[in-house]
């Protein structure tokens, strides 16, 4: 039998890492799914462990003979350079230096001889285009954006969060929620029915019993963004605080993209701006009409659209580009997911 070129393709997330096996006729051979890719607070060995463990459930799918990048001399199966192309596109490689650390771990696992490792915001960006370029921007747990012009140059961040500028994603949304609920409840600030909403969601009597949990470590920070969608329900019932945090994520996205495209030139220039993650991917009304306004005061060339396919397509879809793929096996790609 012929052999077919074979992609691995990756999407390591904040919450989860996706792959995919595609081959270069757009057929998807096989998927798994493992935990956070988080290099930055567990180490670059560790988000790769997470890595493996998807493949290796992607493998399990595969009748034995016909299942690549297995080392039967192994105690568990493990990718041995069978994959002709790796895209990985990564939560956590926000910087150049990240990109390359994480690309020399692919390399020394032995995952295959060509590997792309790049931010995962350019894999939404390759998802919902119909293009190979236009702007991404990515709210989910985080806020990030990215823009690739017609000619190939790029326009991205840092990343780092507060530290280089950055506001909202879920997590932000909600570290702000409480901070206006604690005031709230002391006297320092205006009421809020924010307050109600972290009392209610994490069954504590008062907002400070709920801060002292947090400080103590007796609640995981990182549940803080469960408060997000009440943020935005909350908002919706007409509470003004709650609207101004909504008020202000649409700023945020708004200028991300409008940054992108004026340092890419594009702002006179019809373009895609692709939304994803978790908190545009709700299609909030209020959020949306928001953002319709904004963008048609400050980037009214630009065509907003919202990633209907996951970003393990666009890491799919890079990767099938990279092998020179024709246009068939990319809407086949495109037609197995869009089915899901």
């Amino acid at each position: 039998m012929e052999h077919r070129r074979l992609v691995l393709a990756v999407d390591g997330g904040n919450s989860k890492t996706d792959v995919a096996l595609v081959t270069e006729d757009g057929d998807v051979l096989a998927t798994g799914r493992a935990g956070p890719f988080a290099p930055q607070s567990d180490g670059v060995p560790a988000a790769l462990d997470a890595v493996e463990e998807a493949v290796r459930q992607a493998l399990a799918q595969l009748p034995p003979d016909d299942a690549p990048g297995r080392d039967r001399s192994a105690d568990r199966p493990v990718v041995v350079g069978r994959f002709d192309h790796v895209a990985a596109f990564l939560a956590g490689a926000d910087l150049p230096v990240e990109e390359e650390a994480l690309a020399r771990e692919f390399a020394r696992r032995g995952f295959g001889p060509d590997i792309s490792v790049r931010n995962d915001t350019f894999a939404l960006l390759r998802a919902g285009a119909s293009n190979s370029w236009g702007v991404a921007v990515v709210c989910g747990a985080g806020i990030n954006a990215v823009g690739v012009s017609p000619t190939g140059e790029v326009a991205r961040f840092p990343a780092l969060g507060r530290l280089s500028g950055d506001w909202g994603g879920g997590q932000g949304v909600a570290e702000e929620a409480l901070w206006h609920a604690a005031r709230a409840e002391d006297g320092r600030g205006p009421a809020t029915a924010l307050a109600e909403l972290c009392t209610r969601h994490f069954g504590v009597r008062t907002v400070e019993k709920l801060i002292l949990e947090l400080h103590f470590g007796r609640l995981d920070e990182g549940r803080l963004h469960e408060l997000t969608p009440g943020v935005f329900a909350t908002a919706a019932a007409g509470d003004p605080i709650a609207r101004s945090l909504v008020e202000r994520q649409a700023e945020e996205i708004t200028v991300l993209a409008e940054v992108c495209l004026r340092r890419l030139d594009l702002l006179e220039t019809p373009t895609e701006v692709v939304l994803g993650g978790g908190i545009l991917r709700a299609r909030d009304p209020l959020l949306t009409a928001l953002l319709d306004a904004s963008f048609a005061t400050r980037a009214p060339r630009a065509k907003l659209v919202v990633a209907d396919v996951p970003p393990i397509v666009g890491a799919a879809l890079n990767g099938l580009e990279h092998l020179g793929a024709t246009d068939l096996a990319k809407t086949r790609l495109r037609a197995r997911y869009e089915q899901t």
